[in-house]
């Protein structure tokens, strides 16, 4: 099949998966689209919302209908890494047999994954870039495709280990979710309420997405698209020659080159979706926020005049 051909059978493909996840997800249109082009573009995500808003329901709405295994992992204080990994026992024929964890899956959701110490959260980040495992010095491969979605609860920061900057930079997008509209929430209560179950049906199998991602990764990018998206990173590092007048009053520390990379890759996912064969800048800047929000750091000014990091974004556009 030609690359014309496959966008064309992903733009459909797409819309029916939408359909799919609605039946459950009510709203949230944006943090379902992120989440389908991270997983397209074969990165990461951070879901943050307060408790209650469907992180949890997403997920395993997602990963059933791309027909993917998926394993939830609750992050606690007193996890450790071979409860992620798994780990060797001695078996009846007194020699070590290799027990695999939870991670060995296809979508793992790491639940509140800033309440486990940096030992555990390490351990995931490994497993996220390298897509491999090492335990007791074996290396363990990950079956593909591999994503992890993280989520965090923005309210509570009481015993809690916030992910360092390091770790946040290799979560493709980070993605709020917000309270439903009343419309919503009157139609969620109705659907959550009645005894009707709810399937939904499988509309891709592992392979098929290892081949969406290798599609995005061969769409053409014209040169300019990327000197925007590069240009649009700079500014976000303070007292740099690129650095905007907002950024080097309010941020304390940028965007790396993840982000350039990412901006792109989530760009082609976006242009491919809708039915584009190269991505505009308008791809760059429906992905902008969600890739560079938790990418950069604000200072305590930007928190005492109640500047949030999205403010900051949009006005480099």
């Amino acid at each position: 099949m030609s690359d014309v051909a496959a966008v064309n059978q992903l733009v459909e493909k797409f819309t029916k998966l939408k359909k799919e996840i609605s039946k459950k997800i009510i709203g949230q249109e944006e943090a379902v689209n992120h989440v389908l082009l991270s997983i397209f573009s074969g990165g990461h995500s951070l879901l943050v919302g307060v408790p209650g808003l469907a992180k949890t329901l997403l997920v395993n709405t997602v990963s059933e209908a791309l027909g993917l295994d998926f394993k939830r992992i609750q992050f606690t204080p007193d996890l450790m890494p071979s409860d992620i990994l798994g780990s060797e026992i001695l078996d009846e024929t007194r020699n070590f047999k290799f027990i695999k964890g939870p991670i060995f899956s296809n979508i793992i959701l790491a639940d509140e994954i800033n309440r486990t110490p940096p030992k555990t959260q390490a351990a995931l980040l490994e497993a996220m870039q390298e897509r491999a495992v090492t335990v007791a010095g074996h290396h363990y491969k990950l079956d593909l495709p591999f994503f992890v979605l993280a989520t965090q609860n923005p309210i509570e920061q009481e015993g809690t280990y916030p992910l360092p900057e390091a770790q946040l930079d290799r979560f493709m997008f980070s993605i709020n979710l917000e309270y439903p509209s009343f419309e919503e929430e009157v139609l969620v209560v109705k659907n959550t309420t009645s005894d009707e179950e709810v399937k939904i049906s499988p509309l891709f199998s592992p392979k098929e997405i290892i081949d969406i991602q290798h599609l995005i990764r061969r769409i053409p990018v014209a040169d300019n698209v990327v000197e925007y998206a590069v240009r649009l990173v700079s500014k976000t590092r303070p007292n740099t020659a690129n650095a905007h007048e907002l950024v080097n009053e309010y941020i304390d520390w940028g965007a790396g080159p993840r982000a350039s990379q990412n901006l792109i890759l989530a760009a082609k996912a976006n242009a491919a979706v809708n039915g584009k064969f190269s991505p505009d800048m308008e791809d760059v800047q429906a992905v902008a926020t969600s890739i560079l929000r938790h990418r950069i750091v604000k200072n305590y000014k930007a928190d005492a005049e109640g500047i949030t990091e999205d403010d900051i974004i949009k006005k480099l556009f």
